[in-house]
């Protein structure tokens, strides 16, 4: 009998850690022959990582005395249900470029702040890249702006940022709450990144001012014009260093 195809839930399950040793190899063996697929299931996996390194400290929070007794059972329900809302959560994220979603508004207040910590964790996976930090590289930029523009369904553009230092890197097609997000990446003489999250979610939103967050090691700027929300992050560099660069990018993009 010949072996079950290898399936998009195959690969899901693989890149959380969940196949059966023989099914594993069959996955690995066919990730082999297909160096792109291999590509983006790792991404999936790397961003796993990242949300369980953020989200595990809370799982090691000591349970408050007032439970008494219900302390074992309590922490094994709160953890398996913590993973598999982590689990759904990386699902959801791996499984958005297998269908169209219609996007619906957030709501206004949380537009910002969702915004952010989804800009923070995209950061914290790409920057450290080495051999591929983006998917079309900034000697191919026209190619990007359009391509991410096209993707997007509004124009989107890669800020020029050597008054404040930094040149673009390239950038790539991320998947978002609602739809996709363009991801710029820059980089200076000494080998720091930043990184701005585009995104076209937030409809009807029309607050403009700077907005500051902390997401774990990952410092970011963020607002919203309009359509379109726009996030610089970096961990690298200061508070202040990341305000400049910010205001270079929010000058050019809201003159």
């Amino acid at each position: 009998m010949s072996e079950a195809p290898i399936t998009e839930s195959d690969l899901q399950a693989y890149a959380d850690g969940r196949l059966e040793p023989q099914r594993r190899l069959a996955v690995e063996a066919w990730l082999a022959a297909r160096p792109e697929e291999a590509e983006r299931i790792a991404d999936y996996r790397k961003l796993a990582e990242t949300l369980r390194g953020a989200y595990e400290p809370v799982f090691a929070e000591a349970l408050p005395r007032r439970f008494g007794r219900a302390r074992a059972p309590w922490r094994r329900f709160a953890l398996a249900a913590g993973w598999m809302m982590l689990g759904i959560l990386i699902g959801g994220i791996a499984g958005w470029e297998l269908r169209e979603v219609r996007p619906t508004a957030a709501p206004a207040a949380d537009v910002g702040t969702v915004m952010a910590r989804r800009a923070a964790i995209a950061h914290a996976t790409y920057s450290p890249e080495v051999r591929h930090p983006v998917e079309v590289g900034a000697d191919q930029e026209a190619h990007l702006v359009a391509w991410l523009s096209k993707r997007l369904g509004s124009p989107v553009r890669a800020p020029k940022l050597e008054d404040v230092g930094y040149n673009l890197v390239g950038g790539r097609l991320l998947p978002g709450d609602n739809g996709p997000v363009a991801h710029f990446m820059y980089q200076c003489s000494r080998g720091t990144r930043v990184t701005l999250y585009v995104r076209t979610e937030a409809s009807g939103n029309r607050e403009t001012a700077f907005r500051y967050a902390e997401e774990g090691k990952v410092r970011v700027f963020y607002w919203v014009d309009r359509k379109l929300g726009y996030a610089l992050s970096s961990g690298d560099i200061s508070k202040d260093d990341l305000f400049k660069v910010a205001n270079a990018v929010y000058q050019q993009l809201n003159p």
